[in-house]
């Protein structure tokens, strides 16, 4: 795989995970509120006036447009599985950013997740 191929693909790929991130940060301050009917409105209008969860929103618009590139140079068959690599890095920046447990099970399923994308990588 060409190096701006795998440009575009990591591009893809951690516009999608920092949209994972800003939507977390964002739904956490509307965690209050029980979903039901008559908190419908103000869940909304709690979401249309977040700025982290407005800002995954346009981080995944981006990620779109940038996989669409990344599509169009790279066979799916290999570009797909990468996607992958998001989930590394939103287990490590969850762990960090938002105190999530990180334990052994994780941390050995994220070195196959990275097993998994350098073999596929290096077809």
């Amino acid at each position: 795989m060409r190096s701006a191929d795998l440009a575009l693909i990591l591009t893809g790929v951690l516009l999608n995970a920092a949209a994972q991130l800003l939507l977390k940060a964002g739904a956490r301050t509307i965690a209050d509120l029980s979903l039901t009917w008559g908190h419908a409105w103000p869940i909304l209008e709690r979401i249309a006036s977040n700025a982290p969860i407005l800002g995954g929103l346009v981080c995944y618009a981006v990620s779109v447009v940038v996989w669409i590139l990344a599509l169009s140079r790279v066979e799916v068959s290999i570009a797909y599985p990468m996607l992958s690599i998001g989930y590394v890095v939103n287990a490590i920046a969850a762990w960090w950013l938002f105190a999530e447990d990180l334990n052994t099970v994780r941390v050995a399923g994220i070195g196959v997740i990275i097993a998994g994308c350098w073999l596929v990588a290096r077809s």
